[in-house]
C-alpha cells in the first residue's frame, strides 16, 4: 500500500510540475561517489548535471584526487559526500575550489552521513595506526537500499533550496523512485530469505548494512582491521571458524586480491563470490537499483549452489 501511495503522490506532484517553469540550465552537482551520483540523478532528473569523483572500481580508501577534480568543483552549484572516513580527501578539494558555499558548513555542501542511523559507531583512537578507521561509524551505508529514503530526502531538500521552482519536481521524482525501490526491496528479500543466518566471511567490512537488511550473518573478515592484510595467525583463525561454522561463501570485491579468498576456498570448499559496492564498477551495474539486482543475484546464486 505504501508503494501505491507514493506512486499516486508522485503523479499528482508531476502534474503540478508541468505548470512550473523549467530551469534554463541544469544544476551542476558533484558527488564523491557514483552511488550518490545515481541517487542525485534519480531525484533531479533532467534538471541536474551530475558528475562523481572517485572511481567506482577502485578502493575508495586509496583514492587520490586529480587536478581535474578541483576544476569540476569550481563550476559546481552543489556538492554531496558520503562522509565519515570514506571520502576524507574531499574537504581538501572543496577548500581548493575557493567557494565557501561548497566547503564544510557551507550552504551547498551536503554530508549525507548526517541523516543516516550509523552502524559500528565507537570511540576513535587519536594514536597513529595502519589501515583506516571506521570508528566514527561504518561508512558503507548506501548498501542498505532502505537508506536511499533518507539519502534522497537530503538531496531533494538541497536541490530545492537552490532551485525552489522545481521543488515539486524533485519530490515527485523522489517518490516515484522510492515506490519502485520498495517493490525491489521486497523482491530482494524474497531471493535472500532462504539464506538468513547463514555464516559468511567477507574480505573488508563493507557489508554490515546489506547484511542487516537481508538478515545475513557475516562472522569475520579477511582483514583483521580495515585496510590491514591478514597475518598467518589470523588466517589460521579464519580457517578454524570456517570449518566450525560450515561457512559456505567468502565475499570479496573487485579491487581486492583473490589470493586469500582462493586459499580459504581451497582449504574449506567455500565458494568465493565477488560483489560490487559501487554503481558503474561493471557494465551490469549502471545505476543504484541494478547494484542490488546484481549483488542479490550473485549471493543467492552462490548460496544456492551450497548445502545450507
Amino acid at each position: 500500500m505504501m508503494g501505491l501511495w507514493r506512486v499516486v503522490l508522485a503523479v499528482l506532484l508531476l502534474w503540478n510540475c508541468w505548470q512550473s517553469p523549467v530551469a534554463a540550465v541544469p544544476l551542476k552537482v558533484v558527488t564523491t561517489t557514483s552511488d550518490l551520483a545515481s541517487l542525485v540523478t534519480a531525484v533531479g532528473g533532467d534538471r541536474v548535471n551530475v558528475s562523481s569523483i572517485a572511481l567506482p572500481a577502485q578502493d575508495p580508501h586509496t583514492f587520490e584526487p586529480r587536478l581535474t577534480d578541483v576544476q569540476q568543483l569550481r563550476s559546481a552549484q552543489l556538492v554531496v559526500k558520503i562522509g565519515l572516513d570514506h571520502d576524507l580527501w574531499f574537504d581538501v578539494l572543496t577548500q581548493e575550489s575557493g567557494n565557501p558555499a561548497l566547503q564544510r558548513g557551507g550552504e551547498r555542501y551536503v554530508d549525507v552521513s548526517t541523516v543516516i542511523p550509523l552502524l559500528e559507531v565507537r570511540s576513535v583512537s587519536l594514536a597513529p595506526s595502519d589501515g583506516h578507521n571506521h570508528g566514527a561509524g561504518n561508512p558503507h551505508y548506501w548498501l542498505d537500499p532502505v537508506n536511499a529514503d533518507a539519502i534522497t530526502g537530503i538531496i531533494a531538500a538541497a536541490l530545492a533550496q537552490i532551485d525552489p521552482d522545481s521543488s515539486k519536481t524533485y519530490e515527485a521524482n523522489r517518490l516515484a523512485f522510492l515506490a519502485t525501490l520498495e517493490q525491489k526491496v521486497a523482491e530482494w528479500q524474497r531471493q535472500l530469505a532462504p539464506y538468513q543466518g547463514v555464516p559468511l566471511i567477507a574480505y573488508h567490512n563493507s557489508y554490515p548494512y546489506l547484511a542487516r537488511r537481508f538478515r545475513l550473518r557475516i562472522i569475520d573478515f579477511i582483514e583483521p582491521r580495515p585496510g590491514i592484510p591478514p597475518s598467518p595467525s589470523h588466517l589460521t583463525k579464519l580457517l578454524r571458524e570456517m570449518k566450525d561454522e560450515h561457512v559456505p561463501v567468502v565475499i570479496q570485491e573487485l579491487y581486492e586480491s583473490d589470493r586469500v579468498p582462493r586459499l580459504l576456498s581451497n582449504r574449506t570448499g567455500a565458494e568465493v563470490v565477488t560483489l560490487v559496492s559501487s554503481v558503474g564498477a561493471i557494465p551490469e551495474v549502471p545505476d543504484y537499483l541494478s547494484l542490488f539486482d546484481y549483488n542479490v543475484h550473485a549471493l543467492a546464486t552462490a548460496l544456492g549452489r551450497t548445502k545450507v
